[in-house]
C-alpha cells in the first residue's frame, strides 16, 4: 500500500501533463503519481511516463469511468486527485494530505471558489453554474461545502473503497460530495489557488451539455439520498395544482348550484390527489430503505478499516 497516491485522470493534456507530474513529485516527495490516460491522441501517456508518472489506461470514455478504475486498482493511506490541465497548484497538496493523515478527514475539498477562481476563470456560465450547484447541494443536504465541483480533492482509504462510482462523466464531483455528506463522513474544506488553463490547453467541458448533466445528477441525488423530502415536495406540488383546479372549477360552482358541472375535471383532480398520496407514502418507504442502507454502510466501513489494518501489517 502506498502512503500517498496522486491520481491524475487525463484526456489530451500533452501541453501541461509533464509540468503537472513534476510539480506533484516535488510537492509530495515519496508519493506515487498515477496518470490514467483516457484514450488520448496527442501523446499524453508517453509524456507523463517520461516525466516519472506511473501510467495506466482506461478505455471507456469519461472521467467517472477513469476514477472508478483508479479507486479499484490503487491502495493508499491518502489519495490526492487533481486534473492534468495545470489549473491546480501542487503546492497546496501537502495541506490537503495533512487534513487526511493527521486530522482523519475522509474527503478534503479543494476550495477554489473562495480563492482565485472567479478572477482566473474567463467563462461566466461556468462561474454561475458552480455557484448554483454549490447553493443547491448545501440547501438540499444541509451542509457547508465551499466548492462542490472542484477536481482538486484528497481522500482517505475508507472513502475511496466505499464510494460507489455511478456517474460516467464530469458530474462525478457532485456525486462524491453528496455521498460524503449523506453517509456522515468527515468532510473538510481547504482553500486552494486556481489558475486558468495555459495557452494551448483546451477545456473538455461543454457548458450546456455538461451543465444539464450536473443538474440532472443533483436531482437524482436529491431523490436517492433524501427520498422523503423529494417525494413530499412532489406530493405538495400535486396537492397545490389539484386545489388550484378543483376549487374554482368544481367546488365553488357546486356550492352555488348543488351540481357538479365538470365531471372530467373532478375525475382528474381525484387522480392527482391519489398520486400525491402515493408519492408521499413512496417517500416514506424509500426513506426507511435509505436508513437501512446507512446502517449497512457503517458495517462496510468497519470491514474496510480491518482490510486497511491488514494491509499495513
Amino acid at each position: 500500500m502506498d502512503k500517498i497516491a496522486v491520481l491524475i485522470p487525463c484526456y489530451n493534456e500533452a501541453p501541461t501533463i509533464a509540468k503537472v507530474v513534476g510539480d506533484f513529485r516535488r510537492a509530495l516527495p515519496g508519493a506515487v503519481v498515477y496518470v490514467y490516460d483516457n484514450n488520448s491522441t496527442d501523446g499524453t501517456a508517453e509524456i507523463a511516463e517520461r516525466a516519472g508518472a506511473v501510467v495506466r489506461h482506461e478505455r471507456i470514455q469519461g472521467k467517472g469511468n477513469v476514477v472508478r478504475r483508479m479507486f479499484q486498482e490503487i491502495d493508499a493511506a491518502c489519495y490526492v486527485m487533481a486534473d492534468g490541465d495545470d489549473t491546480y497548484p501542487a503546492e497546496n497538496a501537502p495541506a490537503l494530505v495533512r487534513r487526511v493523515l493527521e486530522e482523519q478527514a475522509d474527503m478534503v475539498v479543494g476550495d477554489r471558489l473562495s480563492s482565485t477562481y472567479f478572477e482566473e476563470n474567463k467563462r461566466p456560465f461556468h462561474n454561475f453554474g458552480n455557484s448554483l450547484v454549490r447553493w443547491a447541494i448545501n440547501r438540499i443536504f444541509r451542509c457547508d461545502i465551499k466548492d462542490v465541483m472542484t477536481g482538486y480533492r484528497a481522500f482517505s482509504y475508507r472513502f475511496v473503497k466505499s464510494f460507489p462510482v455511478v456517474s460516467g462523466g464530469f458530474e462525478l464531483e457532485t456525486e462524491m460530495t453528496a455521498h460524503a455528506v449523506m453517509m456522515n463522513m468527515a468532510v473538510a474544506n481547504e482553500l486552494v489557488d486556481y489558475r486558468d488553463r495555459p495557452a494551448g490547453s483546451v477545456s473538455k467541458l461543454n457548458t450546456v451539455r455538461d451543465g444539464i448533466r450536473v443538474i440532472r445528477t443533483v436531482l437524482r441525488l436529491f431523490r436517492c439520498y433524501r427520498p422523503l423530502r423529494f417525494f413530499a415536495a412532489l406530493a405538495l406540488l400535486l396537492v397545490l395544482i389539484t386545489a388550484a383546479v378543483f376549487i374554482p372549477a368544481v367546488l365553488i360552482p357546486y356550492h352555488h348550484t348543488g351540481l357538479v358541472e365538470r365531471f372530467p375535471t373532478l375525475i382528474v383532480c381525484g387522480f392527482a390527489a391519489i398520486a400525491a398520496i402515493l408519492s408521499f407514502f413512496n417517500g416514506m418507504l424509500l426513506d426507511t430503505i435509505m436508513q437501512k442502507e446507512r446502517r449497512e454502510f457503517e458495517y462496510r466501513l468497519v470491514q474496510i478499516a480491518r482490510w486497511q489494518r491488514e494491509d499495513h501489517d
